[in-house]
This record gives structure tokens, sequence and C-alpha cells, in this order.
């Protein structure tokens, strides 16, 4: 291996937004996270939404459009359908084309 291009390994400190402190190895001094071991539901059995980012609002506003969008369709469809006239083409609407003679 190459000498001196690889980055310092070390000692890190690893900081929770619970509160909770822990060392661990790599090559950064220190790491800001927002779950561990002491917070997580599957560690501490309790449950808890982790929401970061407003992913659930945004999953919940997306299945409320949809759930919208279906029955928007669905009554337009039945309007469409109570309204629309059939229409029966006879023989004097339909248009007449030219034939191409056959060769021999």
């Amino acid at each position: 291996m190459k000498k001196n291009i690889h980055p310092k390994y070390g000692p890190t400190k690893v900081i929770c937004s619970c509160g909770n402190e822990f060392e661990t190895g790599s090559t950064m001094s220190e790491i800001r996270v927002e779950l561990c071991s002491a917070c997580h539901p599957f560690f501490t059995g309790k449950q808890k939404l982790v929401d970061t980012a407003g992913r659930v609002e945004k999953f919940k506003k997306r299945m409320e459009k949809k759930q919208e969008n279906l029955v928007s369709k669905s009554t337009k469809r039945k309007q469409l359908k109570s309204t629309k006239e059939v229409k029966i083409k006879t023989d004097e609407e339909k248009p007449k084309g030219k034939r191409k003679a056959k060769k021999k």
C-alpha cells in the first residue's frame, strides 16, 4: 500500500440528539447523530415516531390528494355517461371514399 495517502484513523466521539455519548473508531474526530441505541424504538421497545424532514406529513398529503383524484375521476365518469348522447351514423352521413382500380 502507498504511504501517506490514507486519512488518520482514531477514536471518535459520537453524540446523539438524546444526549447519549459513546466512543468508536473513525477517520472523523466527532460524529453527531439523531438516533442511537439508547433512544431508537427497536432497542428501547417504546414506539416513537421518528420523522426527519416531515416525511409523514408529505405521505399523508400525497395519499389525500390521490383519494381526491379518485373521487373526482369517478364523478366525472358518471357525469359523462349521463350526458353523453349516442349518435348512430346513417349511410348518408358516412364518408364515401374513392375506390382504386384493380390492376390486371
